[in-house]
């Protein structure tokens, strides 16, 4: 049963590579338009930090009752020890968080009657710098053989770089050759990166992202189909897993055909973060020992129930837990 292997979620451990984002949402209401613009005034009630980015696929496997550490750059600034403060409250190590010569990456949402008014970005991006790239191989040639499964969620902030994938592969092989230990590496890539990403055990790219990667468009399954396997064979990857929001997923997985996996939602409200939702749960349900359909059949729940909250959302094991037993019980 699918319950079985979320109880093994707690002896999971998970490192996550990627693009770390402190996300600020200014919640409020608008009840008239400014006379200075044709834009809307609002009123703030509420702030509130978050993490973000691939952050908040470390806040996922936390919350889902997994053990993760998180490698990526911060700045050494006042939100950078904000971001710090909100891992060390999750749980989490902090200690591949590496200071860059960057400011800490923010997103800002200005959130009324549950609809985003505007978004605006705070952010430098591009290659790590040589110190800051060393900080960061360093810590991934140190701790790697200490987990079950990698997560690379890349955001194209510059993080996921070629020098860093080359050495992440070269350990991985590394790894199974000395050990007969194949750990998995989930990534949630950015198709302007994808040659980076060859060799994955499966790659999660959504609808959007999969039209880019395959150079297809996308508009129904015999074309999902096609876009699938244009993207496996040019990543040389083992599993496509294309989430498709409202129509749910699509996995394939070596040579077998196209699974499709209908949407667990009941009302989609925020896609934020889902992504990141897909890829913390999917990492959690292999390091678990789940086949790739059953690992991708929790994440596809487990994404069914963020996207029903506003917000960068997360969903804990209580919830996914009465989420199976309600599909179940069907």
């Amino acid at each position: 049963m699918l319950r079985d292997k979320i109880d093994c979620f707690a002896e999971a451990k998970i490192l996550v590579i990627g693009d770390v984002i402190l996300d600020q949402f200014i919640w409020g209401t608008v009840t008239r338009i400014s006379p200075e613009a044709p834009v809307p005034v609002v009123d703030v009630r509420k702030e509130e930090l978050l993490l973000g980015g691939s952050a908040n696929v470390v806040r996922n496997i936390i919350s889902l009752g997994g053990h993760c550490a998180l490698c990526g750059i911060i700045g050494d600034d006042t939100m950078g020890a904000e971001l710090l403060a909100l891992m060390r409250a999750a749980g989490a190590p902090t200690d591949g968080l590496i200071k860059g010569r960057r400011p800490t990456t923010i997103k800002t949402r200005v959130v009324a009657q549950g609809q985003q008014v505007v978004r605006y970005d705070r952010e430098k991006t591009g290659p790590p710098s040589a110190q800051t790239l060393h900080g960061l191989l360093h810590y991934i040639n140190t701790h790697l053989v200490d987990f079950d499964a990698i997560i690379v969620s890349d955001y194209a902030k510059g993080v996921i770089c070629e020098p860093l994938m080359r050495r992440l592969h070269q350990l991985l092989a590394e790894t199974r050759a000395q050990s007969g230990r194949a750990i998995p590496l989930i990534v949630d890539p950015k198709p302007v990166n994808a040659d980076k990403f060859s060799g994955a055990t499966v790659i999660t790219p959504n609808n959007f992202e999969a039209a880019q990667l395959s150079g297809m468009a996308i508009s129904d399954e015999q074309s999902l189909l096609a876009a699938a396997r244009k993207i496996k064979q040019k990543l040389a990857c083992g599993s496509v897993l294309i989430t498709r929001g409202e129509a749910g997923m699509a996995l394939l997985e070596g040579e077998n055909e196209l699974v499709t996996i209908p949407t667990a939602a009941k009302e989609v409200y925020d896609v934020t973060g889902a992504g990141d939702t897909v890829a913390a749960t999917l990492a959690l349900g292999l390091a678990a020992g789940c086949s790739m359909t059953d690992a991708a059949i929790i994440a596809n729940h487990a994404a069914g129930i963020v996207v029903g909250k506003v917000g960068t959302a997360s969903v804990n094991r209580e919830e996914l837990l009465a989420d199976l037993d309600k599909e179940e019980a069907r």
